[in-house]
């Protein structure tokens, strides 16, 4: 005898066991295979979700445990009165790492904070580099650790983690494969969950402590649920823009839509001063992991403290980033505060005589642009600092709960009059025979989108498909043979 052939004895429930007849229509039609959906996405991809979930709170609380684990390189024991220059504090660091090739710095963006010298050294993996830490009023060194832009060792290792397991390429398929379906959880069981009946409007946005059992885990469910689902379609939703497969996509749309983020030029004008001269290509890796093609350093050069006073006097004041020139490139200084209000303005320097040969202002970035900035930023608690990092681990939590709770009524669900291990049955199979076609064709037509522009969803829900079917097919030729002869 198969599970759906089970006699489950538990009360019925109005909600779920609607009446099958012809000529449903709507939501009435639809519900039931909306519920299988949710059933089999919450039951398959639910320990996914829970495992990135779970690397997400350690990645949430990651933000606050650098400054404590790594306080020495990030602060100065003393505020003196004036920073040294620029060019002193570089010095310094390349005194300790005299091998290592400089290719940015990071001036000291709050009083008790350290610049951070960034260099490419040999034995570092391909995003990584080497950062030199300087008090910026003694020019002491106050260590090095070898970073991933902006994140240090610890951070570093907690993102890799949540992306892909420290599995490599093949890990981070686990994680697009669960962003993938997190937004269809969310809305469906956000649907299920409204158009449910209850007695009190109330049930809605509360939980019900008079139920018990299986009404009661429901009701936990749906509840936290309803308040989690905005910040977990923000999360799936900004977690594919950065995914192998569905991300190439979404970046390839929002190139067309012209969303593409704008770059500063550091190009000069041939012929000057600061671009005469030649030299051989060099790639530089930069702080955030790209490599760009550059040249050897021009002749003629102003410094870098000329250089940051140029772009200070251009506007680019908050939290600075330098990059160094090269032949035929100029300084590229460019602000990385993304708290709010967002601080992301770039200047590029001639540095032969300090003139601006370029700027980008954040305001002048194309609105898609701006939206993939702000929702990057909050899914890695940049956006709003501590109050976004808490409201991360908060939705971590709350996926960690509505994963445990979905498993606890798929349990409860369980007949209990033949088999006590049996476990939860879905609805039976068919529902999808009770939509109108009115209503299933657009629908068809729009999860066949979708699958294509989500690989890892669309392959996925076909796999579910394809088990469902011979599941079925299993089962109906289990039940001829049991069927009584006459």
């Amino acid at each position: 005898m198969s599970l759906n052939e089970v006699q489950d004895v538990r009360t019925p429930d109005p909600a779920t066991d609607l009446p099958r007849s012809p000529g449903e229509s709507g939501w009435t039609a639809l519900r039931p295979l909306l519920l299988r959906l949710h059933f089999y996405a919450g039951l398959l991809v639910a320990p996914l979700l829970f495992l990135a979930a779970t690397t997400g709170l350690l990645y949430a609380g990651s933000w606050q445990a650098e400054k404590i684990v790594y306080a020495d390189q990030l602060t100065v024991d003393h505020v003196g009165t004036s920073a040294l220059p620029l060019s002193v504090q570089v010095a310094a660091a390349k005194a300790v790492a005299p091998r290592g090739k400089i290719t940015a710095i990071w001036p000291a963006p709050e009083a008790d904070a350290t610049t951070r010298v960034i260099m490419q050294s040999s034995g570092l993996a391909q995003r990584e580099t080497l950062t030199v830490f300087v008090d910026p009023y003694t020019a002491d060194v106050r260590g090095q650790l070898t970073t991933a832009g902006d994140a240090l060792p610890l951070r570093a290792w907690l993102t890799e983690f949540h992306s892909s397991l420290q599995l490599g390429e093949f890990g981070r398929n686990y994680s697009e494969l669960g962003a993938s379906w997190l937004w269809v959880v969310a809305l469906g069981g956000l649907a299920l969950w409204i158009g449910r009946r209850r007695k009190r409007a109330s049930d809605l946005v509360l939980p019900d402590r008079s139920a018990t059992g299986r009404r009661r885990t429901l009701s936990w469910h749906g509840t936290v649920g309803l308040w989690s689902v905005a910040g977990l379609v923000v999360l799936s939703v900004t977690g594919l823009t950065w995914s192998k497969h569905a991300g190439e996509n979404i970046g390839q749309l929002q190139d067309r839509l012209g969303g593409t983020t704008p770059t500063v030029s550091a190009k000069l004008t041939p012929g000057t001063g600061s671009d005469a001269g030649g030299g051989d290509h060099a790639a530089h890796v930069m702080p955030d992991g790209t490599q760009m093609k550059t040249q050897m350093p021009p002749t003629a050069d102003i410094g870098i403290d000329r250089a940051v006073e140029a772009a200070r006097a251009a506007g680019v004041t908050e939290y600075l980033q330098v990059m160094l020139p090269a032949q035929g490139k100029g300084y590229v200084v460019q602000e990385q505060d993304k708290q709010v209000p967002v601080h992301l303005n770039a200047v590029a320097i001639d540095p032969a005589d300090g003139r601006v040969v370029d700027e980008l202002r954040f305001a002048d970035y194309p609105l898609l642009a701006k939206m993939t900035r702000y929702g990057t930023d909050l899914h890695m608690g940049r956006t709003f600092g501590l109050a976004n990092q808490i409201a991360l681990a908060a939705l971590a939590i709350a996926v960690m709960s509505l994963v445990f709770w979905g498993y606890r009524m798929w349990w409860l669900r369980r007949p209990t009059n033949d088999r006590t291990l049996s476990v939860g049955r879905a609805l039976p199979r068919g529902v999808w025979r009770r939509v109108p076609a009115s209503l299933l064709l657009p629908l068809l037509a729009v999860t066949a989108v979708v699958g294509w522009f989500v690989p890892l969803l669309g392959i996925s829900l076909a796999a579910f498909l394809a088990v469902d079917v011979l599941l079925g097919v299993a089962a109906g030729r289990r039940g001829a043979k049991t069927a009584p002869t006459t």
